[in-house]
């Protein structure tokens, strides 16, 4: 997971929700690049050299930022544009980076989970749902789904679709979507070396371990309703 979902305790606004086929997730790139205030830049400067300070290897580079949006009969319309990488790190303002959470089942209905390595920039040493990571230049926030589940737990899914479009409070909007797997596929999975630990919590979700929090239960929740 090259970024996670920063799912935290505080309420996310929800801009649109799904759920939404892939082929109703449409992306359109402008050309011109976000531009970054000095203090934007130095602030994104300093937390890449506190990622390497504490052994993280810099992974800056250029991702997506969310312009606008359009909802309608036919799905979701989402306008990107390229910005630096590290200005998702920036305290409190994120700059509308967007990143893409694919919360990941079983075909029995469990829920893969796996637990941050310590050197990542974020939620490290912490669980999380799925996979996620930032949309890259040109991609769209659909692609990323199927993306980061086949680089962080080699496997396809067999049935993906968007469910919602988030705003997080520090700025740094989600695209969030969920997969399921085939039949025994699970049994297949292969972390990354950005998780140190992984795990298929139950079906239900009042059955998971203490290690979940409150933050992940209430999203499965409320991608369940």
């Amino acid at each position: 997971m090259s970024e996670t979902t920063e799912q935290s305790s505080q309420a996310p606004e929800i801009l649109a929700r799904g759920p939404w086929e892939m082929s109703q997730i449409r992306a359109r790139w402008l050309e011109e690049p976000y531009r970054a205030s000095a203090a934007q830049t130095e602030a994104a400067d300093e937390a890449i050299r506190s990622l390497q300070d504490r052994g993280s290897p810099s992974h800056d580079g250029v991702a997506a930022r969310l312009v606008d949006y359009r909802q309608d009969a036919d799905g979701i319309s989402i306008e990107l544009q390229p910005l630096r990488w590290a200005l998702r790190l920036v305290a409190g303002d994120a700059s509308h980076s967007m990143a893409a959470i694919c919360v990941t089942r079983s075909a029995d209905g469990r829920w893969l989970a796996g637990r941050r390595a310590s050197w990542v920039s974020s939620w490290a040493g912490r669980w999380a749902l799925g996979a996620g990571g930032a949309v890259d230049l040109g991609e769209s926030p659909a692609d990323t789904l199927v993306r980061e589940l086949e680089e962080e737990w080699a496997v396809s899914p067999e049935r993906v679709r968007g469910e919602a479009l988030l705003r997080l409070p520090h700025q740094l909007v989600m695209f969030v979507g969920q997969a399921w797997l085939a039949e025994g596929v699970e049994e297949t999975v292969q972390p990354d070396d950005e998780h140190d630990e992984f795990d298929w919590w139950p079906s239900e979700i009042d059955d998971w371990p203490a290690e979940a929090g409150e933050a992940l239960p209430r999203l499965a929740r409320w991608l369940t309703m």
